[in-house]
């Protein structure tokens, strides 16, 4: 039966199993053969992954056609003004192409996360800021495109499925409901895992009379 796991990726590690560099990767947190990564995060980004053996999600939660949403906390140097905000969620250049348009919203106050230092840079809002795509680096190069490079970045959601309490470095299963909830989103058939089988014992055969 496919593997469908959630695991909250640290600050510093590697989205691979393997590193020639002897690098922080999976394997060092992830004991379950055949899963690969749905997506990337980069080694200084941080937050939620989603592994699993199911060619189908694989697929589906990286291609852009599925549009499946992205939810980021963004630490970001300097405040941004309502220009620049807009720049974000209309799209900006990145390598020659102009991103989709997100969802971007400064947060009131910092969001409840595991700390980790960042660079002394006074003020350093937070951002909430959802794509519909996944570019490589695609957060870092959209604030620092409009002024205001990333300190720091928290994926926090991938569809319906949340980080939560989830620790850094700790891994789960879904749940059925979250299974379910993945699949509908992703436009996928869902069946609920198969419950316990039971074998029955073998009857003892007699031993045959002989024909007369």
């Amino acid at each position: 039966m496919p593997r469908y796991i959630l695991f909250h990726k640290p600050y510093g590690v590697l989205t691979q199993f393997t590193d020639a560099e002897g690098r922080p990767t999976l394997a060092q947190y992830i004991p379950i053969p055949g899963v690969y990564p749905a997506g990337r995060l980069d080694k200084n980004s941080e937050g939620l992954l989603l592994l699993t053996d199911d060619g189908r999600v694989l697929h589906r939660v990286t291609h852009p056609r599925w549009k499946l949403p992205k939810t980021y906390l963004v630490q970001v140097e300097g405040i941004p003004s309502k220009a620049a905000l807009q720049h974000l969620r209309e799209g900006v250049v990145v390598k020659g192409q102009k991103t989709r348009p997100a969802e971007v919203e400064v947060l009131e106050s910092p969001p409840s996360l595991p700390p980790r230092p960042v660079r002394d840079y006074h003020p350093t809002p937070w951002l909430r800021i959802t794509l519909r795509e996944g570019r490589k680096r695609q957060i870092r190069r959209m604030t620092a495109a409009v002024g205001h490079p990333t300190l720091r970045l928290v994926r926090v959601a991938i569809g319906p499925l949340q980080l939560g309490d989830l620790p850094p470095g700790a891994w789960r299963e879904l749940t059925p409901t979250e299974r379910e909830a993945l699949f509908r989103a992703l436009g996928l058939d869902f069946s609920p895992p198969p419950g316990p089988r039971f074998h029955s014992r073998p009857q003892k055969r007699g031993k045959r009379k002989p024909r007369r």
